[in-house]
């Protein structure tokens, strides 16, 4: 892999170079936003990865997800960030990142998130060549189609726009198996690749946006089940 950290602080970016050669995996760095907005724009179809930390000079990380977003939907991204606040995390997660890790981290949790990312962004990549030479939807419900190959979201033959890849994932995790409920830890599980709990803000954020997008087009078809998590059903639509 080749990761884009945007981490300003030098002994963190060393720290991690030293364990991400162990990996195999080259490492950029980018010390504040702008730099680090600039170097994804100039080389984003050589990135796998971006680490970016929340707190940073000049441009903060929510800046920085929310225009390298602008730019590309697909490309996985981790927060790093110190700050305690929920808010803070949730606004990340909605923003469009991924995952976040807090500081202070151990190297080999950051290690497996990223591994856990990069999994789950190759087998999205690997389904999607699969359906290269079929026109079919993957998914077709009383009212939604999904093509994988396409990343595309019909809801009445209406196109759900704007979608990040942990939407689309969630969206089509739950429209597969329609009124099954989906616990967030198996959702965690499912679309993230690894069970991580206590993390429940990351599926309830991401939740969240999906909605508000699927909104855009139509009522709403993700339905809470409170105490549990979540389920899809467009039956009574």
């Amino acid at each position: 892999m080749r990761i884009l950290m945007v981490e300003d602080d030098n002994s963190v970016a060393t720290m991690m170079e030293m364990f991400f050669q162990k990996e195999q995996w080259q490492l950029d760095v980018a010390a504040d936003g702008q730099q680090a907005i600039d170097m994804f724009k100039t080389k984003q179809d050589e990135y796998d990865m971006i680490t970016l930390d929340l707190n940073l000079p000049g441009k903060d990380g929510m800046q920085v997800a929310r225009e390298i977003r602008a730019v590309s939907k697909a490309i996985p991204i981790i927060m790093l960030t110190a700050r305690d606040s929920e808010s803070d995390q949730v606004l990340g997660l909605e923003l469009g990142a991924d995952d976040y890790v807090t500081k202070p981290f151990s190297p080999m949790t950051l290690i497996a998130r990223i591994k856990a990312l990069h999994r789950r962004a190759e087998l999205t990549e690997t389904e999607t060549q699969e359906q290269e030479t079929s026109g079919e939807y993957d998914v077709q419900t009383n009212h939604l189609k999904i093509s994988q190959r396409l990343r595309e979201v019909l809801f009445d033959d209406q196109v759900v726009e704007g979608l990040t890849p942990k939407e689309f994932d969630l969206l089509l995790t739950m429209s597969q198996k329609p009124k099954q409920v989906f616990s967030r830890d198996k959702l965690l599980e499912l679309v993230w690749g690894y069970q991580y709990f206590g993390e429940e803000r990351t599926v309830d954020a991401h939740i969240k946006k999906l909605r508000q997008k699927l909104e855009k087009v139509g009522p709403q078809v993700i339905q809470t089940v409170w105490g549990i998590g979540y389920k899809f059903d467009d039956t009574e639509v």
